[in-house]
C-alpha cells in the first residue's frame, strides 16, 4: 500500500532506522522534486506510519510494509495553502497512492468546517476510492474537530497514550471517527 503523507517533506540521508519504502514524491512548496523536510514533522508522521520493524532499532511504523509517498505541502515553518494541499492530493491520486494521511490542520476553534479550494480535490480523491486521514488536531477542543478533518470525505483520527487514554492535547467531539496512538506515549 502507498501512504501519501502530505506534510514537510521526509528526510531520508543519515537516519538507522527509517522507512524501508520510500515512493517518489514531490516539493509543491519549493517547486521541485525533493520533498526534504527542514522540521521534522513530516519524517516523525512517516515514521509512525512506516518506520522499519524487527531489526532491533527505536520504534516500529504501525503499518511497516506500507510505502511513503512524501508530498511537501508545508514549509518547513509548518505553514501551507489550501492550494498548495490541493495540488497535494492531486499529485498522491494521479501517482497510485491508496491512502492520503494529512496530520494537518485549521484550527477546531476556528468556524472553518469546508474550504473552497481543498473540498473539490478531497471529494476527488474521494470518488478515486483513496482513503483520506486526518488528524482531529492537536488543541486539546472537545466539541469538534479541526479542517479537513471534519470534512466528510476524510477519516478524522485522534490521539490515545501509552495507557490508551485519549492525549490531554487531542482535538475529539463531532467529527471524531476513531483514535490511534500518538505522542505522550509515557506512563510518568
Amino acid at each position: 500500500v502507498t501512504v501519501a503523507v502530505l506534510d514537510t517533506g521526509l528526510k531520508r540521508a543519515g537516519a538507522e532506522d527509517g522507512i524501508d519504502c520510500v515512493a517518489a514524491g514531490t516539493d509543491i512548496v519549493n517547486n521541485d522534486s525533493d520533498p526534504v523536510d527542514g522540521a521534522g514533522h513530516g519524517t516523525h508522521v512517516s515514521g509512525t506510519i512506516a518506520q522499519t520493524t524487527d531489526n532491533g532499532l527505536g520504534v516500529v511504523g504501525l503499518a511497516h510494509g506500507a510505502c511513503v509517498m512524501p508530498v511537501k505541502v508545508l514549509d518547513d515553518s509548518g505553514s501551507g495553502t489550501s492550494a498548495d494541499l490541493a495540488e497535494g492530493v492531486a499529485f498522491a491520486v494521479k501517482n497510485g497512492a491508496s491512502v492520503i494521511n494529512m496530520s494537518l490542520g485549521w484550527s477546531a476553534k476556528s468556524p472553518i468546517t469546508t474550504d473552497p479550494v481543498l473540498d473539490p480535490a478531497l471529494a476527488a480523491a474521494h470518488a478515486k476510492g483513496v482513503t483520506i486521514v486526518c488528524a482531529s488536531g492537536n488543541e486539546g477542543w472537545s466539541k469538534n474537530v479541526s479542517y479537513p478533518a471534519i470534512s466528510p470525505y476524510t477519516i478524522a483520527v485522534g490521539a490515545v497514550d501509552i495507557t490508551a487514554t485519549v492525549a490531554s492535547y487531542s482535538n475529539g467531539g463531532t467529527g471524531l471517527d476513531l483514535v490511534a496512538p500518538g505522542g505522550g506515549n509515557t506512563t510518568a
